[in-house]
């Protein structure tokens, strides 16, 4: 479990730094998005999460490089869960 959470620690500064620098802008437009759809801040970083989950398991375990299209598609999807 710890380790989840030390993982969840980095995904979300992540997405901290995505929101701050708006790079890419779509992670603050779901941001926005999801909040007016009634997820609370904490729902709505775990769900842009999954997305970026999906990026860091493609570059750290498939040695793939990082999809920004793929990522950017998974986020406009949301909240439907990230197949892609």
């Amino acid at each position: 479990m710890e380790t989840n959470e030390k993982l969840r620690e980095q995904i979300f500064d992540i997405i901290k730094n995505q929101l701050k620098d708006n790079t890419p802008p779509e992670t603050k437009e779901t941001f926005d998005r999801l909040k007016k759809e009634g997820f609370d801040d904490f729902q709505s970083r775990q769900l842009i999460g999954q997305c970026l989950a999906v990026e860091l398991f493609e570059v750290m375990k498939n040695g793939k490089p990082y999809n920004n299209k793929r990522y950017v598609k998974n986020l406009l999807a949301l909240p439907k869960e990230p197949f892609e």
